[in-house]
């Protein structure tokens, strides 16, 4: 039987800070990949909307290879290696990505190659950063910290994200490419920077392989088989992926509704996206709060705010129907500041109790636990919004009304979050077991 992990090798608030800094590094180049060089794309060098779209999506295919990442990180006995290395490939992935783009606007085949190549570095390298740092927090982090760990580390990813958006947004004006390749290499490069310092030393002295194991000589494949076999890990992969399609669903279709039913301008609508993401912040605080005051320890005290988030969600959702049916008398931003709150709830209690399942057996394979739940959590981002939009175009030319497409959209949506809280009920609730692993957790 192998021991617990040392008190010692626990994660403190500062740890879980600085692991925190490294998703606003993760935040920060990706938001320069998915949305300043989308709009750069399509408006600044008239490219069709469908070139970004596509790389984004590619990027988002890539990531089902989180789990060999994971993998890899379980048996090295290390994580940080990995972060470094995928945050590495991701600057270098932004680079070749605004580098790509005067090929692209040409109509080269070799732009469209050089981009395709980077999104792909883009996908793998927030793949294995984001599911070693995952696996990290997982085994490293006491159980009752989990719920504020999971929000401080989301809140700071999104705080990453507002920060480089701004930043950068101030000083693309003019517009150059010239510029644009300054702005944007130089926040990939702090970034980089702030991630490499971030992890330095946070870690330790290396565990070896021996040390687990169940770890020793197993191939991916012989990993994921035995995952698999636990029910509760295949129900939460299930779950993972249905109430993140559910989550994604709304991300190209809100704006659109508030304008086509709601008469919104572009102003207003962008406003109401504001609004959401408030409500999201909102949300995280309050699960990373009342998770350790009232949400009790690890993967069954998440449980409650998990289907909690879920329901909120739905009942959001139900209300947006409403609002459908209402129209402009709706109070349409206190409905979308409820759904983004909800889903703020949602969101870092199954993150929490992603950390918590994790790292809930002792058997060397939390990185590859993250890695699953990641790739799932990556197929549903990448259907999500397509399924959203696609619906929605459907029912505006089968029934010919777009305020009845928007309802059967957004009903379908939140029946997927009742139905994901459902699953949540039994997929978050294990009790650790007492036999823990160097990288487990201590026995409760």
């Amino acid at each position: 039987m192998t021991q617990a992990l040392p008190h010692a090798s626990r994660l403190g608030w500062l740890g879980v800070v600085r692991l925190g800094l490294v998703q606003s590094a993760i935040g920060a180049m990706v938001m320069l990949a998915t949305s300043l060089l989308n709009r750069v794309m399509v408006v600044e060098y008239a490219l069709a909307a469908a070139l970004p779209a596509g790389l984004v999506a590619w990027h988002y295919a890539v990531q089902l290879t989180r789990p060999a990442w994971g993998h890899g990180s379980d048996r090295g006995g290390r994580r940080t290696p990995w972060i470094t290395g995928g945050m590495a490939v991701l600057a270098l992935g932004v680079l070749i990505a605004i580098d790509a783009l005067p090929l692209l606007a040409s109509g080269s085949a070799l732009g469209l190659a050089l981009a395709i190549a980077a999104f792909a570095m883009i996908g793998g390298g927030v793949g294995a950063a984001g599911t070693s740092l995952l696996a990290l927090l997982a085994t490293r982090v006491a159980p009752e910290r989990r719920p504020a760990a999971a929000a401080l580390t989301w809140v700071m990813m999104v705080a990453g994200i507002v920060v480089s958006a701004g930043t950068a947004g101030a000083l693309l004006d003019p517009f150059s490419l010239q510029r644009l390749a300054l702005v944007a290499g130089g926040v990939a490069m702090i970034a980089f920077v702030v991630a490499l310092l971030a992890v330095r030393g946070i870690e330790g002295k290396a565990e070896p392989i021996a040390a687990v194991p169940s770890r020793q000589e197993r191939s991916l494949l012989d990993a994921m088989r035995a995952m698999l076999r636990d029910s509760d890990a295949r129900r939460f992969t299930v779950f993972v992926f249905m109430s993140m399609l559910a989550y994604s669903m709304q991300d190209m279709i809100l704006e659109p509704f508030a304008g086509l039913v709601f008469a919104y301008t572009p102003g207003q609508s962008t406003q109401l996206a504001g609004v959401q993401h408030g409500g999201v912040l909102a949300g995280m605080i309050l699960v990373g709060i009342g998770g350790n005051a009232f949400g009790g320890k690890g993967a069954a005290g998440l449980r409650s705010w998990t289907v909690c988030g879920c329901c909120a969600s739905a009942l959001a959702l139900g209300g947006l129907v409403l609002a459908a049916q209402s129209g402009p008398g709706w109070p349409l931003a206190a409905n979308v500041a409820l759904l983004g709150f909800a889903n703020g709830v949602f969101a870092v209690a199954a993150i929490g109790s992603m950390m918590a399942l994790a790292g809930a057996d002792g058997d060397g394979s939390a990185g590859l636990r993250m890695g699953v739940w990641g790739a799932a959590q990556a197929i549903a981002f990448g259907l999500g919004g397509l399924i959203g939009a696609l619906g929605v175009d459907w029912a505006r030319a089968a029934i010919g009304d777009d305020a009845a497409a928007f309802r059967l959209v957004f009903a379908g949506e939140a029946l997927l979050f009742l139905v994901a809280a459902v699953l949540a009920i039994g997929a978050t609730g294990r009790t650790p077991r007492p036999a823990i692993g160097p990288l487990g957790e201590l026995a409760r």
